[in-house]
C-alpha cells in the first residue's frame, strides 16, 4: 500500500506540474484575445440559446445539454473541491478559481463547437467528443485511441470515486451512515439511471440540476445577507491572499495559484475534455452555438456556486490552512481534514439543526449526477473504440467498472481519491489542450460566420456546402 502511494505521488507530480497550471492560464488567456472575450461579448447569447432548441429522437435539447454538461460541473469540486483549496492554498486560491473560469469560459466554448462540429450520429443518437475531433479534425487515429483511453480509465473509474468518496464522507458526518451502506445505495440507483443510456441521464439532470443549484445558492444567499457587513473584508482578504499583499497568507501565493487552478479546472471542468461529450449530444443548427451555452455553463459552475461555498466558509472562519510543509498558517477546526467538513461546519455556524445534513444532501444530489455525466462520457468512448462492432461486452464492462469505482469511493481516504482523480483530470486537460489549440482555426471560422449572420438579421444556421470543412459528414447533409 506504501509502495502505491508512492507511485501516486510521483504520478501526480509529473501530470500536474506547474507546466500544465500555466497551461491552462495561458490557452484561456490567448481565445480570450483571439476570439475577442467572447465570454463577455456573448453572454445574451448564451443566456438565450439555452431555451433555443428541443430534443429529438438522435439528439437532447440545448438546455438537457446544458444540464448534462453542468452535472459534470457542478459536482464535490463545489463544495469539497473550494475547501480544499483554501485549506491548501488559503483564501487567494480562491481569486484563481475565478481567473481560471473567466478564462475557461473561452476555452470551454471553443472545446464544444469542436464537439458540436465533429459529432456523429452512431446507433440513433449523436456522439462526439475529443477523441472524435481528433481523429476527424486532425486526422490522428493513434492520437485520438490515446485520448479514448485515458478519459475511459479517468472517467469510468478513477474520477467516480472521487464523488463518491466525497458523498461518503458528508453522509457520515451527517448521518452516520457507514461508507459500505452508502456504497451499496449509491451502486443501486446509478445502475438503475445507467442502463437507460444519454436520454434518462440528461432527463435526471434536466429535473435534479437545476432544482438543487438553486436550493443551494438560495441557502448562500441567505447566509450572504446574515453577515453582508463582512463582505468587503472577505473579498479583500481573498484579493490580497492572492496577490501576496496579505501578511498571513503572503508566503503561499504560488501555492495558491496552483491549488485555485487545480480545483477550478476540476470544478469547472474548461479545457479537461469533459463538457464536449454533452455539446455533441444536442440538437443545434450552428456548431457555435452549442459552444457558448457551455460556455456559459462554466459561470454558473464557478462564479456562482463555488463562490458561494467560498464566502459561506470564510464568512464563519470554518477552515484550516495547511503550510506546504505540513504546518498549520490557519487551524481553527483542529483534527478535521480539509474537504466537505468545511462547508458544514460553516452552514451549521447558521443553521445548527439543518446545516451539515442539507451539505451532505446537496452534495450528494451534485456528486452524483457528476457520476452519471462521467458514465455519459465514458461510454462515448468506448462508443468510439467499437462502433464498428457490437459494443455490448464493453459497455457491461464499462458498467461495473464505474460501479466498482463508486464503492472504491466510498470505503477508500480522501486523499488518494482526490489524487487519483486529480491525475484522471490532468491527464485529459493535456490532451485535450493540445488538440483545441492545434484546432481552434476551424472554431474561428464559425465564430465569424455565427457574427456575419448575426449581423444580418438572420438566425445563425451553418451551411458546409460554402465553408467545405472536411470530415463533418453530419453537417454535410444539412443544407440551408
Amino acid at each position: 500500500m506504501e509502495l502505491l502511494k508512492k507511485i501516486v505521488d510521483i504520478v501526480y507530480n509529473i501530470v500536474w506540474s506547474d507546466i500544465l497550471v500555466y497551461l491552462c492560464l495561458l490557452t484561456g488567456t490567448y481565445f480570450s484575445i483571439r476570439f475577442r472575450l467572447p465570454q463577455l461579448r456573448y453572454l445574451r447569447e448564451m443566456i438565450s440559446l439555452l431555451f433555443n432548441s428541443k430534443a429529438s429522437d438522435k439528439g437532447i435539447s440545448s438546455f438537457q445539454a446544458f444540464s448534462l454538461a453542468i452535472s459534470g460541473r457542478v459536482g464535490t469540486g463545489n463544495i469539497a473541491g473550494v475547501a480544499t483549496a483554501i485549506g491548501m492554498g488559503g483564501p487567494g486560491a480562491i481569486f484563481w478559481m475565478w481567473a481560471i473560469a473567466f478564462l475557461g469560459s473561452a476555452s470551454a466554448i471553443v472545446e464544444a463547437t469542436l464537439g458540436q462540429l465533429y459529432k456523429k450520429e452512431i446507433n440513433g443518437q449523436y456522439r462526439g467528443g475529443p477523441a472524435y475531433y481528433i481523429r476527424y479534425g486532425l486526422n490522428n487515429k493513434t492520437f485520438a485511441i490515446i485520448f479514448a483511453i485515458v478519459t475511459i480509465v479517468s472517467t469510468g473509474f478513477l474520477l467516480p470515486s472521487v464523488q463518491s468518496n466525497s458523498i461518503a464522507v458528508a453522509v457520515n458526518t451527517a448521518f452516520g451512515t457507514s461508507g459500505v451502506l452508502t456504497a451499496l445505495v449509491l451502486m443501486t440507483l446509478l445502475g438503475l439511471i445507467i442502463i437507460g443510456g444519454v436520454k434518462r441521464i440528461s432527463k435526471v439532470s434536466e429535473l435534479v440540476v437545476p432544482f438543487m443549484a438553486g436550493a443551494y445558492i438560495l441557502m448562500a444567499f441567505v447566509i450572504i445577507a446574515m453577515n453582508y457587513d463582512q463582505i468587503p473584508s472577505v473579498f479583500s482578504l481573498i484579493f490580497r491572499s492572492a496577490f501576496s499583499l496579505d501578511a498571513t497568507f503572503g508566503g503561499i501565493v504560488g501555492t495558491a495559484i496552483s491549488w485555485g487552478v487545480k480545483r477550478g479546472i476540476y470544478s469547472n471542468e474548461a479545457g479537461q475534455g469533459t463538457a464536449p461529450h454533452a455539446a455533441a449530444a444536442a440538437e443545434v443548427d450552428h456548431p457555435f452555438k452549442q459552444g457558448l451555452v457551455q460556455g456559459f455553463s462554466v459561470y454558473v459552475d464557478t462564479l456562482f456556486v463555488c463562490t458561494a461555498t467560498a464566502l459561506m466558509i470564510l464568512f464563519t472562519g470554518q477552515y484550516n490552512v495547511e503550510h506546504p510543509d505540513g504546518s498549520f498558517i490557519v487551524q481553527n477546526l483542529p483534527s478535521i481534514e480539509a474537504g466537505p467538513a468545511f462547508t458544514q461546519m460553516a452552514v451549521s455556524q447558521h443553521f445548527p439543526m439543518i446545516g451539515s445534513s442539507f451539505v451532505a444532501i446537496a452534495l450528494t444530489f451534485f456528486a452524483f449526477t457528476t457520476i452519471m455525466a462521467y458514465y455519459y462520457i465514458a461510454e462515448t468512448n468506448v462508443n468510439f473504440l467499437f462502433w464498428k462492432s457490437k459494443n455490448n461486452l464493453a459497455t457491461w464492462s464499462l458498467r461495473i467498472l464505474m460501479l466498482l469505482s463508486v464503492y472504491q469511493g466510498c470505503v477508500t481516504t480522501a486523499s488518494t481519491a482526490w489524487q487519483l482523480g486529480d491525475i484522471g483530470v490532468g491527464l485529459m486537460a493535456w490532451l485535450n489542450i493540445i488538440a483545441i489549440i492545434l484546432l481552434h482555426q476551424k472554431v474561428v471560422l464559425m465564430e465569424k460566420d455565427f457574427a456575419f449572420q448575426k449581423s444580418q438579421g438572420h438566425n445563425p444556421i451553418f451551411d458546409n456546402q460554402s465553408m467545405k470543412i472536411p470530415n463533418i459528414p453530419f453537417w454535410d447533409k444539412i443544407k440551408k
